[in-house]
């Protein structure tokens, strides 16, 4: 299933919205989605996720935040409007994704069952990257992105 997602760079200009698109870097061909997904995993993993509007706007407000995630599928729009003022505000990067329920899974908020699958998956409106752990690809493609959407903003 192909996800619709937005990304936005508040560092100059707007943010930058475009549909997820495959990038490679070294060996491997990684989409951007896959690439957050695997970058907050190792974040979790290094303890460097903040989960949950409130301990998120903390993070961003005082500008411990490396980057943002903020689900659209959210139920109150001004819960975006915040997030996204702040994200502008200290120029921190923005990637929105379409469900809450995604966002939940990929930060930890679920029960893993003996196949693998997520179970009992919780809601994340939000969550912020502060320490994203080891570097790997996934984060280079995630890097690149914003380099590539500053270039345009700027263009």
């Amino acid at each position: 299933a192909v996800v619709s997602t937005q990304s936005g760079h508040y560092g100059r200009g707007g943010p930058i919205k475009e549909n997820s698109k495959t990038m490679s870097v070294g060996d491997g061909t990684m989409t951007l989605m896959e690439a957050l997904q695997s970058t907050l995993k190792n974040a979790l993993i290094a303890e460097g996720v903040t989960r949950g509007l409130r301990e998120s706007v903390k993070k961003l407000d005082k500008r411990e935040a490396l980057l943002c995630v903020l689900a659209e599928s959210t139920d109150e729009k001004n819960i975006q409007k915040l997030v996204e003022a702040l994200c502008r505000e200290h120029k921190i990067n923005l990637i929105k994704i379409d469900d809450a329920k995604k966002l939940g899974e990929w930060t930890g908020l679920c029960k893993i069952d003996k196949e693998g699958q997520a179970r009992k998956v919780v809601r994340c409106s939000c969550a912020v990257i502060h320490n994203y752990g080891q570097e790997s690809q996934a984060l280079d493609i995630i890097n690149e992105h914003f380099k590539h959407s500053v270039a345009v903003t700027e263009a």
